[in-house]
C-alpha cells in the first residue's frame, strides 16, 4: 500500500516546490505540517509521518533550494520571509486551513513566525531543538560548514562526511544509522551522491549580519494561546537550557522534555521523544 502522495505547486515566483502528502488512516483529526531543518528535506520527517499518520494526515515540506524542491536562481530569497510564503501556499494546496506546526531548528523559527503573522493557521506547535534565541556557539559551527561540504565521489565518502560533521551532536549511531543518515542527506545522481540542498543557502546565512537579527521573543509570546511542546537534545549548542527555562518562565504551560544524548538536533526517533510527541498530539483534537 502506498501510504504517500508526492505533490508539487507552484511558489508566488514561479518555482515548482515539493511536499510529501501522508493520508490519516482514521480522518477526523487536526492535519500536521512538519517544516524541516536549514540544511535538511522532508525525508527527516519520513518515519514520523508514517507514525502520526494513523489518525492524522501530514505533510511534510520540501523549502525551496531542497530535497525536491527547485532552486531559487536568486539566492537572497533564502530567508524566512520568503519561506512564510511558500508554506501559505503549500496549505492552500493541501486544502488545509488549520494544522498543528511541527519545526525543526529553521523550521521551528517559522511555526513561531507563523504564529505571529498568521494565527489562524497554527492550532499548536512542536518546535525541536529551538527557541526565540539562538545560542552563537551553534550559529558560528552552522554558517562555519554549510554550504561547504566537500563533493562526495561516493556513498561511503557520503557516510564519512556527514558521520564527521554530526556525531559529535548524534553520539551512539551504529553503521546503518549513519548509512539513513547520509541517505536523507544526498539523492543519487548515477551512483553518485549529490547533497540535497542547494549551496547558496549558506551565502545566504552568511550574508546575513549577525547584529541585524530580530529580536524573536516578541513572536515566541504569539505562541502563548497555543498548545506549545518544545524537544531539546540535552547538549544542544543550539537551544541552551537557559532559554528553555526563560520560554517555560514566559509560557507556563509549555511542555518541555529533554533527548538525553543528543545535540542539535534530536532524529525524532528517540525513545523520549517518541512518548513525547505522542502524548502531547494525543491531547489535541
Amino acid at each position: 500500500m502506498n501510504h504517500m502522495t508526492e505533490r508539487w505547486f507552484d511558489s508566488a515566483d514561479g518555482l515548482q516546490l515539493y511536499y510529501r502528502d501522508y493520508p490519516a488512516e482514521s480522518p477526523g483529526k487536526l492535519p500536521v505540517l512538519c517544516l524541516p531543518g536549514l540544511t535538511r528535506n522532508s525525508r527527516d520527517f519520513a518515519h514520523v509521518a508514517l507514525r502520526l499518520r494513523r489518525d492524522r494526515r501530514v505533510l511534510c515540506a520540501d523549502l525551496r533550494g531542497r530535497g525536491q524542491s527547485q532552486h531559487d536562481p536568486h539566492w537572497q530569497n533564502y530567508h524566512p520571509g520568503t519561506y512564510l510564503g511558500d508554506i501559505a501556499r503549500l496549505l492552500d494546496d493541501a486544502g488545509v486551513d488549520r494544522c498543528v506546526f511541527f519545526g525543526t531548528s529553521l523550521g521551528g523559527i517559522l511555526t513561531m513566525l507563523t504564529a505571529a503573522t498568521a494565527p489562524h493557521r497554527i492550532a499548536a506547535a512542536i518546535l525541536n531543538d529551538i527557541g526565540p534565541e539562538v545560542d552563537p556557539v551553534g550559529l558560528a559551527r552552522i554558517a562555519s560548514y554549510v554550504g561547504r561540504f566537500p563533493p562526495a565521489h561516493t556513498w561511503d565518502e557520503a557516510v564519512a562526511l556527514v558521520r564527521a560533521t554530526y556525531e559529535f551532536a548524534l553520539p551512539g549511531l551504529t553503521d546503518e544509522q549513519w548509512v539513513d543518515y547520509a541517505r536523507r542527506s544526498y539523492t543519487d545522481v548515477d551512483g553518485t551522491p549529490r547533497l540535497d540542498m542547494d549551496p547558496m543557502i549558506g551565502e545566504a546565512v552568511r550574508s546575513a549580519p549577525a547584529a541585524a537579527a530580530p529580536d524573536l521573543w516578541p513572536v515566541f509570546r504569539t505562541l502563548g494561546p497555543i498548545p506549545t511542546l518544545v524537544l531539546r537534545g540535552a547538549t544542544s549548542d543550539i537551544l541552551s537550557s537557559a532559554t528553555l527555562d526563560r520560554m517555560q518562565a514566559e509560557k507556563p504551560d509549555l511542555v518541555r522534555v529533554e533527548v538525553p544524548n543528543r545535540g542539535h538536533v534530536p532524529l525524532l526517533d528517540e525513545p523520549e521523544a517518541v512518548t513525547a510527541i505522542d502524548a502531547f498530539l494525543g491531547r489535541l483534537p
